[in-house]
């Protein structure tokens, strides 16, 4: 297929492809999230059906000890059943803004708390199942408090340098989703943070 079969993306007038919920079914109710069914109206005027995760949404933080070296979570995920290397992570509670959920998790997690946090990106963590959205934040000027960690939490902390977590992405050693965006956006965009 040749390179130039396709135009590039500012020579496209995007289309709306919007799809109009018809009518919606709540699957289930869980502790964390709700699975509900729509029935939509395509953008062709035919009908269908998506089901789909309503997810509060979560923080992640990249904690950095000092210019180059952040802090990682060790532990069990039980859904793949096995462990994974992760940036401190959590769910939003219901009501929390954002910010509020990165720092409760860092204190809660890893026991620092940060003189300063920096909002860097959005992420949609699971487009074609979920509407979960995953805050990123910088968080800088470590202070170690002692960690909380909820009752039947886990986990073992420890740094990693940069560059050798984004290696360990490369290598298939860090697959975490959100932790693997994170340190790759962190090795391409930190400069541009304040």
């Amino acid at each position: 297929m040749s390179a130039d079969r396709y135009p590039p993306l500012h020579q496209i007038a995007l289309p709306d492809f919007t799809e109009c919920s018809i009518a919606t079914e709540r699957l289930l109710t869980g502790k964390m999230i709700k699975v509900q069914l729509d029935q939509v109206r395509l953008p062709d005027g035919s009908e269908s059906y998506r089901e789909y995760v309503l997810h509060p949404g979560a923080a992640i933080i990249a904690a950095f000890v000092d210019v180059d070296t952040l802090i990682f979570e060790y532990q069990y995920r039980h859904p793949p059943r096995r462990h994974f290397i992760e940036l401190p992570a959590g769910k939003i509670d219901e009501g929390e803004p954002h910010f509020e959920t990165a720092r409760r998790e860092l204190r809660e997690e890893t026991g620092y708390i940060a003189q300063h946090w920096t909002h860097a990106c959005t992420l949609d963590a699971g487009i074609g199942y979920s509407n979960e959205k995953i805050e990123l934040y910088v968080a800088r000027g470590l202070m170690f408090r002692g960690h909380q960690r909820d009752a039947g939490e886990f986990m073992e902390v420890f740094t990693l340098k940069l560059d050798e977590a984004v290696a360990m992405v490369g290598r298939g050693e860090i697959t975490d989703t959100k932790s693997a965006f994170s340190l790759l956006w962190l090795d391409k965009f930190r400069h541009t943070l304040a």
